[in-house]
């Protein structure tokens, strides 16, 4: 697989503590979503962050990883609902961090078993590059629930 690069931006107009941003992703264009201080650290007041942000791509991530796993093993989902609940919290001497990631999935998968959905929740776990970034300094955890169809 060739390097691959995408890229966002935001744009921030007046203080941090009053002001605000838009945040964008400009290799696809896909958003263009609203942020403030207080969507980091209290009421998001429909306003994401970058945390959120790092939720949604993990969930994301872990997503593709977990189908593209289900396929190799023959077994292709039919749903797959995937929930990321990022944590942040004070470290001591070092400040506010990532301190965990915890995934939470469920799939309708015909054709597949609870070992072998475990299985492939386990390697998708193991591919997912957010999971790696992520556990570079935080814990990732993965809990998985295969649904009759």
């Amino acid at each position: 697989m060739p390097r691959i690069t995408r890229q966002a931006e935001i744009v921030w107009e007046g203080s941090i503590a009053r002001g605000a941003g838009v945040v964008s992703g400009t290799s696809s264009g896909a958003f263009a979503l609203p942020t403030t201080i207080a969507s980091r650290v209290a009421d998001p007041a429909g306003k994401t962050s970058p945390e959120e942000l790092l939720a949604a791509a993990h969930a994301s991530c872990y997503v593709t990883s977990l189908g593209g796993e289900l396929a190799r093993a023959g077994t292709p989902p039919g749903r797959l609902e995937v929930h990321c609940a990022l944590t942040i919290d004070e470290v001591e001497g070092i400040g506010h961090r990532v301190v965990s990631s915890a995934i939470s999935a469920r799939g309708v998968v015909p054709g597949s078993d609870a070992a072998g959905f475990a299985q492939a929740a386990s390697l998708a776990d193991d591919g997912c590059t957010m999971s790696a970034l992520i556990r570079a300094s935080a814990t990732v955890t993965v809990e998985a629930t295969l649904e009759d169809d």
